[in-house]
């Protein structure tokens, strides 16, 4: 989950489970939440719980994976599952495809601005 920030100091789109970059102990905190958006395996890697710069270069690509799949479900999903389903799902598939897009592009921010932060410590 992300908000407009984790208070003071902390940009517009901050994970708000992190505190801002200049509290003690934030690169700890930003590993365990950078993991949580991982494929749990990550966690048994040492490369990748060593190196925060790497796990959120990870994370990265694993939201972008993740955006990219619900934007390939919004488009296809009339195609295979409208007759299956029935047209009265049709709406709710898709606003929570919709929903799912806007959760991951908000996600999307803040491991950038995670990444970034860790780029200058």
């Amino acid at each position: 989950m992300t908000a407009a920030g984790a208070g003071p100091g902390a940009p517009p789109g901050w994970p708000r489970e992190v505190p801002p970059p200049q509290a003690a102990g934030w690169e700890a905190k930003a590993v365990g939440w950078l993991l949580d958006h991982c494929p749990a395996e990550y966690r048994g890697y040492p490369v990748v719980r060593r190196h925060p710069r790497l796990l959120a270069w990870l994370a990265g690509h694993q939201v972008d994976a993740q955006l990219e799949a619900a934007r390939q479900a919004y488009a296809q999903f009339r195609r295979d599952l409208e007759a299956p389903l029935g047209p009265e799902v049709v709406a709710e598939v898709l606003a929570t495809l919709e929903e799912e897009g806007a959760r991951l592009i908000a996600l999307r921010r803040s491991v950038r601005l995670v990444a970034e932060a860790l780029d200058r410590t």
